[in-house]
């Protein structure tokens, strides 16, 4: 559930992870996010909610420059994870992804073991000096994904042969094992049924006990259920930011009542 508002003091500008400022996302003519402004604090589940093609995905694929592998995307405006600018030309994209990890709505586990689903980034960034090193790091993060006692006895398995809400498991433990400091959720349980989604849930609530986690969610009780800010969308715009309590009861900004209350979808 979300939590009480925070004090002036603790909302300081400490906390924030990940500052936006005047952000601009083309693809080829079509402006689909326009000025977005925002900060996002360090652990804390950030929700960012809103109608189909609001733009609420392509800003979450701007955190970690999904959006350089579509051609005829263009950003503009300036992002910083902890004050440096993640689109600064001496930035490698790659190394970026290892900090700024990110869950796919539809689970992608590789065609590989378990084992080397999350063993894979750690020895991509030279993680891990030998196996036994390796072996602690893939146990943490599938502890981390909340997934390890059910896969323990079966690490050399097919990762692609466990179920969809394991698989989404699977792909957060992953996610996790290059050590980032951001984890970006997009719709990371639409595919999963309500026990598995109930699972996941609970995961994202420990998780950001070690992350700052930002979540794209078409459910707006999952917004409620899983965040402490929430981020309102509508046609590229963010309409209002704020305590995902106050978001929900006494929204500011009438276009942000009319979603909730059902009348825009």
């Amino acid at each position: 559930m979300y939590d009480a508002p925070l004090t002036r003091r603790e909302a300081a500008v400490d906390d924030v992870k990940i500052s936006a400022r005047d952000v601009q996302v083309f693809y080829g003519d079509n402006h689909a996010i326009k000025d977005v402004d925002v900060d996002i604090q360090d652990k804390t589940v950030t929700a960012f909610i809103g109608p189909s093609g609001c733009g609420k995905s392509t800003f979450l694929r701007c955190l970690n420059r999904m959006n350089d592998t579509i051609d005829i995307c263009r950003v503009e405006g300036r992002i910083t994870i902890d004050g440096d600018d993640i689109y600064d030309k001496r930035v490698d994209p790659v190394q970026l992804r290892a900090k700024v990890g990110m869950v796919f709505q539809k689970p992608n586990p590789f065609p590989k073991s378990i084992y080397d689903n999350v063993a894979y980034g750690p020895k991509i960034h030279g993680m891990a000096k030998n196996k036994a090193e390796l072996d602690e790091i893939v146990e943490r993060a599938l502890r981390r994904g909340a997934i390890w006692d059910e896969v323990k006895d079966r690490l050399h398995a097919p990762g692609t042969g466990l179920s969809g809400g394991q698989q989404q498991r699977l792909c957060i433990a992953r996610a996790v094992a290059t050590e980032p400091e951001v984890l970006l959720m997009d719709e990371p349980c639409s595919a999963l049924d309500p026990i598995a989604t109930a699972q996941v849930e609970e995961l994202i609530d420990e998780l950001r006990q070690t992350y700052s986690v930002v979540i794209v969610t078409h459910s707006m009780q999952q917004a409620a259920r899983v965040s402490q800010k929430t981020a309102f969308f509508h046609l590229g715009h963010l309409v209002e930011f704020g305590e995902t309590g106050q978001i929900f009861t006494n929204p500011e900004d009438k276009r942000t009542e009319s979603y909730i209350t059902g009348r825009i979808g």
